[in-house]
């Protein structure tokens, strides 16, 4: 901490850039040199002089320095800063098998790995911040890393019990390394990060490091795990820093519950001192050196387009002055914190942005009441951290749960996608939680959850299919165009994904079926935005896919407005719920020294909200009213969204939104599967061999795994029944499975009776399914069923196959078993399953059948 004597501020800068190795071959060799790095430093110094962070003589570049002259540059640096203090990073980033810790090589590193792997010239990253507070007394400290696996460093940084003081930016999430990018430019991220420097001047970091990731999202960086390339942020809560000498002089000041006095009324003037244990820094910064809070917070950014991530600060500053240009200044506004669900985080940031300049969050002085953070964090995440874990995210400890690193810090506002979140929360939450919920009497606004089709293919007239199930949607699409695909996005990680999935499963014997109209390739996008950005990236799937999203998306527009997407119009299901945000206050036990000034802060921004200034925001981004559900643009043309589709669902019920959750959650968990081998004397030419029955069974157990749970019966008359149970019904190891098909399978002399043991196969799985786990019967059969599966028997098995929804995989050995009005064909189709004859590769398809619901051969 700076001494009350302490003279002028002095900022200082450290750049150090490491291109040059003196150790790349051999043993001990790091990867190589890095001749991009030698452009970093003099480029990054050209644009923080530029923007007027530093003078040319404050910043000190250090072009690859060894282990030695980096260190005693360091202190040096460090121990001469009293305003700012940057040190920069540039070059090879190296952890230890099985660690966290970051070690930056110096040029004269080198690597011993063994038993325990020694970094020689390289400094760890707990040494650096060791050294920087130990020895400097800067009131603020920025650290930049450029480096393969930067991201590890925020690890350590959350252990540091000083830290208040230190913001720091890293080129890339954990354990992932980069590439530096041509010899003769910077490396991307240095690159970006002057050119914001150049172009926005004085900034603040929170804001550069948004900016950072926008523009490395736009030029789709990756890593080199192939994955999204995103730049991180770790600072304290009111640790903001403004680089450049023309910026704002009063940064915010976040006063957490519980953990300090209350940011009294902002008021300015004369003789108003700074509210008690605040203390004015000689810089002028207004920056906070005598508040000690009792618990960490971390702060995080995130970007619209990447809402999985932490948050956005907005409206940080109040004005730096009077109008009548004395030395007076505003007192930090108290900042509300607002947590919402990731489809809502740009309009709901769009709003704060607007009510902080709004008349009701200034004073007759022109300063601002309340700064607001606005962010966003997995719906599903949200919900379990308020039921169960609200003690850990008031107080983190050592465990694997910590709502502050995985969320966001602890919210005064939560607005989740649906009032049921919040009615979920409050029905299970934890009689000890340290959090209490009041949900507002209404929603703020509506937006159906529509299915988002491309114009060729939707039905003419659109009310064609308006009122209709979900599934009996994409059931009448699915006629126009066979190969018409159906996406939703993550029902863990947004609301509307999870009333999208309310929808397609009815209830939770639909599961299978529901999940099988939305299969993709790969993990579901996280957000509506994503997925309506992701499409258009291939145009063959954009132009026959239909995307389950909030329909105020398609009046809004999405991020990607780049990108050129196939038209789509709304269809409206009948039984997909609408999303209706609602404003819940969220107060904290311990925060009593604030409660009364941030519950005015909240009830304020709440009436913006429900008033003129939130419904111009919320009538600019698509939504309708909450009550009669009508477009609030009045002047909304008819077109791609409907003036007034009919009906609109009710809004979503509690418990069918954690029905549908928990229904989703265990689909992708263990499955259930029963094998009808048929045994009748039809298939002994069909026996033999890898494509023979018992063969055919055998490929597919490759597709279940140990927690896996499948049997098998031999369908022929045994005098006792329709079946014999070659494999009890149970957790298999595969060559277990394997040794009893091949000892117990054989060809009896003895017709089949499908009709039977399939009705006893759908009492099975009925009796079995009540989890809601994912199900399946397979049926081996040659298709010769005679009288058994015709008129009302044919009839009966139909009828279960519908009212049972266990999808039926029919693996026909022969051809022409699956030809249109096949007993086996309606099977399948009635049940939501597959049929499968000889115009198919039957044991790679019957393999992909099995995948879909097993957890794979271990």
């Amino acid at each position: 901490m700076q001494p009350e004597d302490a003279g002028e501020p002095m900022d200082r800068a450290l750049l150090i850039g490491v291109s040059d190795y003196r150790f790349t071959k051999g043993p001990h060799a790091v990867p190589g040199e890095l001749p991009a790095v030698e452009n970093n430093v003099p480029v990054l110094r050209e644009a923080l002089v530029r923007a007027g962070v530093f003078a040319e003589e404050e910043i000190t570049p250090l072009p690859s320095p060894d282990f030695a002259e980096a260190a005693q540059a360091l202190q040096r640096v460090a121990r001469e800063a009293r305003g700012l203090l940057l040190v920069y990073f540039a070059g090879h980033g190296a952890i230890p098998s099985g660690g966290d810790e970051l070690y930056l090589q110096l040029r004269d590193a080198q690597v011993f790995a063994g038993e325990h792997t020694v970094f020689n010239g390289a400094v760890s990253f707990s040494d650096l911040m060791g050294t920087v507070l130990a020895t400097s007394r800067a009131d603020r400290i920025v650290v930049l890393l450029d480096c393969c696996f930067a991201g590890n460093a925020a690890r350590v940084w959350e252990h540091f019990e000083d830290k208040r003081r230190v913001v720091l930016l890293m080129s890339v999430q954990a354990n992932h390394r980069i590439d530096a990018g041509d010899r003769n430019t910077p490396t991307p991220y240095t690159k970006n990060l002057a050119e914001l420097l150049r172009e926005e001047g004085a900034t603040t970091v929170s804001r550069l490091a948004a900016r950072l990731r926008e523009r490395m999202a736009e030029q789709k960086r990756r890593t080199l795990r192939n994955e999204p390339w995103e730049p991180q942020l770790r600072a304290d809560a009111g640790a903001e820093v403004t680089l450049g000498k023309n910026g704002p002089q009063v940064p915010l000041l976040t006063t957490a519950e519980g953990s300090g006095p209350a940011a009294a009324d902002p008021a300015p003037g004369p003789s108003r001192p700074f509210p008690p244990g605040w203390r004015r820094d000689p810089s002028g910064t207004g920056l906070d050196e005598g508040r000690r809070p009792s618990r960490r917070i971390l702060f995080r950014v995130v970007l619209p387009v990447l809402a999985a991530l932490g948050m956005v600060g907005v409206g940080l500053y109040g004005p730096p002055g009077l109008a009548g240009g004395d030395d007076t200044h505003c007192a930090p506004p108290l900042e509300l914190r607002v947590l919402t669900d990731p489809d809502l985080e740009e309009t709901f940031r769009t709003a704060a942005d607007a009510y902080l300049t709004s008349d009701a969050n200034t004073t007759g002085g022109g300063c601002r009441r309340t700064g607001i953070t606005v962010y966003s964090a997995g719906s599903s995440d949200v919900v379990e951290a308020l039921r169960r874990h609200t003690d850990a995210w008031k107080e983190p400890g050592a465990g694997e749960v910590d709502p502050q690193r995985d969320i966001g810090p602890q919210p005064d506002v939560w607005i989740p996608g649906s009032r049921a979140e919040a009615d979920r929360v409050l029905e299970e939450q934890d009689t000890d939680a340290v959090a209490e919920l009041e949900p507002g009497e209404s929603p703020l606004v509506y937006s159906p959850v529509v299915l988002a089709v491309p114009d060729h293919l939707a039905p003419e007239p659109l009310d064609e299919v308006t009122g209709r199930p979900l599934t009996g949607v994409i059931q009448a699409l699915r006629v126009r165009a066979e190969n018409v695909g159906v996406r939703r996005p993550d029902p863990e990680f947004t609301d509307s994904g999870l009333l999208a999935t309310v929808g397609l499963y009815g209830d939770a014997a639909a599961v299978a079926l529901g999940e099988r109209l939305v299969e993709q390739p790969g993990p579901p996008s996280p957000t509506a935005g994503d997925l309506l950005c992701a499409l258009p990236d291939d145009d063959a799937v954009d132009d026959r896919t239909a995307a389950l999203v909030p329909e105020f998306l398609l009046v809004s527009g999405v991020d990607c407005e780049g990108s050129t997407r196939t038209p789509r119009s709304a269809l409206y299901p009948a039984d997909v719920p609408g999303m209706d945000p609602v404003f819940v206050r969220v107060r904290w036990d311990g925060g009593e020294a604030d409660a009364t000034a941030r519950d005015a802060a909240a009830a304020s921004f709440r009436d913006w909200l429900a008033g003129d200034g939130g419904r111009e925001v919320f009538t600019r981004y698509g939504f309708r009213e909450p009550g009669t559900r009508d477009p609030l643009d009045k002047n909304l043309k008819p077109g791609a969204v409907k003036y007034a589709p009919s009906p609109l669902d009710e809004s979503a019920g509690q418990h069918e939104m954690e029905q549908a959750l928990s229904a989703y959650q265990a689909y992708g968990g263990p499955g259930r599967v029963l094998f009808l081998l048929d045994s009748s004397g039809s298939m002994a030419g069909l026996w033999q061999g890898p494509s023979g029955g018992p063969g055919l069974l055998r490929q597919t157990l490759g597709g279940l795994g140990a927690e896996d749970e499948y049997g098998v019966w031999a369908v022929a008359d045994t005098g006792d029944g329709p079946y014999e149970t070659l494999l009890a019904f149970g957790r298999h190891a595969r060559k277990d499975a394997e040794k009893a098909v091949d000892e117990r399978a054989r060809v009896r002399d003895a017709s089949a009776d499908p009709h039977a043991a399939l009705l006893a196969a759908f009492d099975e799985m009925e009796e079995r399914g009540e989890d809601g786990r994912p199900q399946l019967i397979v049926h081996i059969t040659d298709g010769q069923h005679g009288a058994s599966l015709r008129g009302g028997r044919l009839r009966d098995v139909l009828d279960r196959a519908e009212s049972s929804r266990v999808p039926v995989t029919v693996a026909v050995l022969g051809g022409g078993g699956c030809d249109e009005g096949r007993p086996d064909q309606r099977i399948a189709e009635v049940s939501g399953g597959r049929c499968l004859d000889a115009g198919d590769d039957v044991g790679a398809a019957l393999h992909d059948e099995i995948a879909r619901i097993g957890t794979g051969d271990d």
